[in-house]
């Protein structure tokens, strides 16, 4: 994780600081690697995926003013570009809203329909029980087609969208794209393929590895699980 943030990295470090005596608190930190110039700057670009002027059917935003209170409560999509040194990649999401847990993705040539509607199968199969699911994207073409909606309506899953053009409205996934890009994805790839292992790698890293500022410097992966057992087995 060699753009993890100050902050998770001195969670991750602390215990270990503590084993060999070292006493440095987090801003002594954050002073010690900005002047060892190790601190993260932001990247910043944007490349549009989204096609939403279309005549294919938006629904309605079930997000607004919603509490999510569990996993498999929530899975928002999102689509974003990825390059190698052969070409462009298109990166497809879904991530559990309450655990940050990225339960789907697939990475493909193109931005067709067949190819992000696999992330949500992939989604599908990592489901473990049937309550009530919402799936929240924007209102792009491929999460508007018949196919996409098809596939919601197989395994009783409740479609919701943006209102307009207000990114904000899916920001989680957004949030999500960009942690993979600004933190793991940093390298350029030779082949479609080597990008493939890539991101299969650091999904798996940022579900099982990475704290979460927004979970209390846990995992993905931790919360999910525990949360989810606690949920469908009658423990709160």
């Amino acid at each position: 994780m060699p753009r993890i943030g100050t902050r998770k990295l001195y969670y991750l470090l602390k215990h270990t600081f503590n084993e060999m005596n070292i006493k440095i608190g987090r801003d002594a930190f954050f002073d010690y690697l900005r002047s060892e110039h190790m601190l993260i700057k932001p990247k910043r670009n944007y490349t549009k995926t989204t096609n939403s002027k279309h005549w294919l059917k938006k629904h309605p935003n079930l997000m607004k003013d919603m509490i999510v209170e569990r996993p498999d409560q929530v899975y928002v999509s999102d689509i974003t570009y990825i390059k190698s040194k052969e070409k462009t990649h298109y990166l497809s999401l879904v991530t559990d809203a309450f655990s940050r847990k990225i339960v789907g993705y697939q990475l493909s040539d193109d931005m067709s329909t067949k190819n992000v509607v696999k992330a949500f199968k992939m989604a599908m199969k990592k489901r473990k029980n049937k309550e009530f699911l919402i799936h929240h994207s924007d209102r792009g073409l491929q999460y508007c087609s018949s196919i996409y909606q098809n596939e919601l309506g197989e395994n009783d899953v409740q479609p919701s969208m943006t209102d307009g053009y207000d990114c904000y409205q899916n920001a989680l996934a957004e949030r999500i794209n960009g942690i993979l890009k600004q933190e793991f994805l940093i390298e350029t790839c030779n082949t479609g393929k080597q990008l493939n292992t890539l991101v299969k790698e650091s999904i798996n890293t940022y579900n099982t590895k990475r704290p979460h500022l927004s979970l209390n410097m846990k995992t993905p992966n931790f919360i999910h699980e525990k949360t989810r057992e606690a949920c469908f087995s009658g423990f709160n």
